[in-house]
C-alpha cells in the first residue's frame, strides 16, 4: 500500500463525535468528489463519485452516521483497466445541513481537511520526497482550503495544473504538522521514524564528505610541498637550507603520507603541526622565488 493509501486508510476510520464536525468533513467530500442537486420534485439529492473504495465507504458509512435517509451506492467495473468506479446517492432535506455548513470551529476545520484529503488528496512516499497536496477543481476552492490549512500556522501554496488548483507543502516538518491537524497519528509517527533515519543519513554523508573533502586537501598540499622540495634540491640543494628547513624537507621526501602532525614528531627535533606548516611554507616561498628568478 502507497503512503496515500495508508493514510486515507486511517483516516477512514476515524468518525468525529460531534455532529458539526461530521457535516463539516461530509462538505468537503462532497465539493472534492460531488455535487447537490434537485429531484423533479424539489428534493435535495447528493452525488459523489470516486474510484477509491476508501472513499467511498467513508462517504457512505458518514451519511449513515449523520443523517436517517436512505443512501445507496452503485459500482460499476472497468474491464479494460480491472478497477471499479462508486456513485454515492442520498436525497432528503436533511442534506441542506451538508450543502451549508459552516466550518468555523477548529474541531471542525480540522474535519473538513481531513475530508478534503480523503477525497482528493495525496502524498508521496516520505523516503523519495516530502510532497503533500489537495486538487481543487476550482480557484476559489483552493484559496478557501490553503486559507484553512494555514489557520494551523502552515505555508501552504497553490499551483495551477492541467485546469486544476492544487494545494500543496513540500517541507517535511509541515506535513507532520498538517496529519496531526488531520489526526492521522499512525502515519504521522511513521513519517517521523523516516524522516529521522533520512536525516541520521545525511548527517553521516556530510561527515564523510567533509572528511574526504580534508583528505584531498592534505594530499593536495602534501604533494605541492614535495614538488617545492624537490625544486629546491634539484636547483640548488639542501645544503645551504637552514638545518631546521632541511630536517623538514628531508623528512617530507621521506614520508610523503605523513600528517603535519606525524611530521613534527619524525624530525631530530620534534616541534607541533604549526612549526611544521611554518616550515613548509618557507620552503614553497624559496621554492617560488628560485622559479622566478629562473624565469627572469
Amino acid at each position: 500500500m502507497s503512503f496515500s493509501g495508508m493514510i486515507k486508510e486511517e483516516l477512514s476510520g476515524h468518525y468525529a463525535k460531534a455532529r458539526h464536525c461530521r457535516l463539516a468533513e461530509m462538505a468537503a467530500i462532497v465539493r472534492m468528489s460531488g455535487e447537490f442537486s434537485e429531484s423533479r420534485k424539489g428534493v435535495c439529492v447528493l452525488k459523489v463519485h470516486t474510484e477509491n473504495f476508501t472513499v467511498a465507504r467513508k462517504c457512505f458509512t458518514l451519511l449513515k452516521k449523520t443523517f436517517n435517509i436512505d443512501t445507496c451506492i452503485a459500482i460499476r467495473r472497468n474491464m479494460t483497466k480491472g478497477s471499479c468506479s462508486y456513485d454515492i446517492y442520498a436525497r432528503g432535506e436533511e442534506l441542506l445541513a451538508v450543502k451549508n455548513a459552516m466550518v468555523q470551529a477548529v474541531c471542525c476545520k480540522r474535519a473538513y481537511i481531513r475530508g478534503a484529503f480523503i477525497a482528493a488528496g495525496s502524498m508521496s512516499d516520505p523516503s523519495k520526497s516530502y510532497h503533500f497536496e489537495i486538487v481543487c477543481s476550482t480557484s476559489e476552492e483552493a484559496e478557501y482550503l490553503r486559507s484553512m490549512m494555514n489557520a494551523f500556522d502552515l505555508e501552504a501554496k497553490i499551483v495551477e495544473r492541467k485546469r486544476t488548483y492544487v494545494v500543496y507543502l513540500k517541507e517535511g516538518s509541515q506535513i507532520v504538522d498538517i496529519l496531526n491537524v488531520m489526526e492521522a497519528h499512525v502515519a504521522l509517527l511513521e513519517l517521523e521514524n523516516v524522516r529521522i533515519m533520512k536525516e541520521m543519513r545525511n548527517s553521516v554523508n556530510r561527515k564523510v564528505n567533509c572528511e574526504t573533502a580534508n583528505i584531498n586537501k592534505t594530499v593536495s598540499a602534501a604533494v605541492r610541498q614535495i614538488e617545492d622540495i624537490k625544486y629546491i634540491r634539484d636547483t640548488t640543494g639542501f645544503d645551504r637550507l637552514p638545518e631546521g628547513l632541511r630536517d623538514v624537507a628531508l623528512t617530507r621526501l621521506a614520508y610523503p603520507d605523513a600528517t603535519l602532525k606525524e611530521l613534527g614528531e619524525l624530525l631530530e627535533t620534534p616541534v607541533g603541526k604549526s612549526g611544521v606548516n611554518h616550515r613548509l611554507r618557507r620552503l614553497s616561498e624559496i621554492a617560488v622565488k628560485l622559479r622566478d628568478s629562473k624565469e627572469e
